[in-house]
């Protein structure tokens, strides 16, 4: 069910969203936290599509900001406030109020979402794009105690990263480091194998990956191992290699879904290792909202850096 509320405020959305259960005889138990989604017009769709795919496993109420530009001087002076209210089918198993802002609303949007917020549950704020320098110190991203960011969304990521090491606080985190979780899984499970002191590590990848720079400081903080970054044609990470008094353990991805386990002694091994979508990347965030301990790590990382060497 949709309702569209044109020149509104947040006292009518309350009362739309009311009317819309009531309609399909749904309750609002049930639902364990409150998703805001800042983005643009262009990026909206795909957003909302990843934040109801993600409720199946967390039910909630999402909350889509969308801060339209004005295109003339009138526009610039008026203030509005339009949106459409999902629930039901239309809203995965949550509800969704997609909320688009004119003129000085726009300045203020944390006053239209404050009200819609679900009474004493978490809040997740998520910008696929366009994310404040501190995000904690961004109105919207202070009623949040989970704060998502994706630096594969920007233009000069590992720039991106400087500045999330400076503006970092406990909540923040980032799906290029989501995008890790396997990796990061596999190499512990090789490690505790391997079981022999690393003495080396390289990480290859495409050139200007945050993943693979954050997968480096990782292994840096972990390892107490300088770890080479090596250009390949990609795509994003496709090899991890750390060097044993015994050979290598190598994690190699080239292509596709599948990578290859080589462990010194042993023969190699096929695992599934695939590039996940957004909407299993949002809930995995999801499944914890305390402070991410080994992101922080990952941001810091330890250990002399190498220069990159290039295949």
């Amino acid at each position: 069910m949709k309702i569209d509320l044109t020149d509104t405020t947040a006292s009518k959305i309350n009362k739309a969203l009311v009317q819309g259960r009531r309609a399909i005889g749904t309750p609002a138990v049930g639902m364990v936290l409150t998703m805001v989604i800042v983005t643009d017009e262009e990026n909206a769709y795909d957003s909302i599509k990843a934040a109801e795919e993600a409720s199946h496993e967390h039910p909630s109420r999402t909350l889509v900001v969308i801060k339209r530009h004005a295109r003339t001087p009138r526009e610039r002076t008026q203030s509005r406030l339009d949106a459409e209210v999902r629930v039901g089918s239309e809203a995965g198993t949550g509800e969704t109020v997609i909320l688009r802002t004119y003129g000085e609303v726009s300045e203020h949007a944390d006053s239209v979402v404050l009200p819609l917020l679900l009474p004493d549950a978490p809040v997740v704020v998520w910008w696929p794009v366009d994310a404040p320098q501190h995000p904690v110190k961004d109105p919207l991203g202070a009623l949040a105690q989970r704060r998502i960011t994706d630096m594969y969304a920007v233009e000069r990521p590992l720039q991106a990263l400087e500045a999330r090491v400076k503006s970092y606080a406990p909540g923040d985190t980032d799906l290029a480091w989501t995008r890790l979780t396997p990796w990061r899984s596999m190499l512990a499970a090789a490690l505790d194998q391997a079981r022999t002191p690393i003495v080396s590590a390289a990480v290859e990848s495409e050139a200007d990956n945050p993943s693979a720079e954050l997968l480096a400081r990782w292994l840096e903080a972990r390892l107490n191992v300088s770890v080479a970054r090596v250009e390949t044609a990609g795509p994003v990470v496709t090899a991890v290699r750390l060097g044993t008094d015994n050979g290598e353990v190598v994690i190699d991805r080239p292509e596709g879904p599948l990578a290859t386990l080589s462990l010194p002694g042993q023969p190699s091994r096929t695992l599934a290792l695939k590039v996940r979508p957004t909407s299993e990347l949002i809930a995995e965030e999801l499944r914890r909202l305390d402070a991410d301990e080994m992101y922080a790590i990952a941001l810091r990382g330890e250990g002399t850096k190498e220069t990159p060497s290039h295949v």
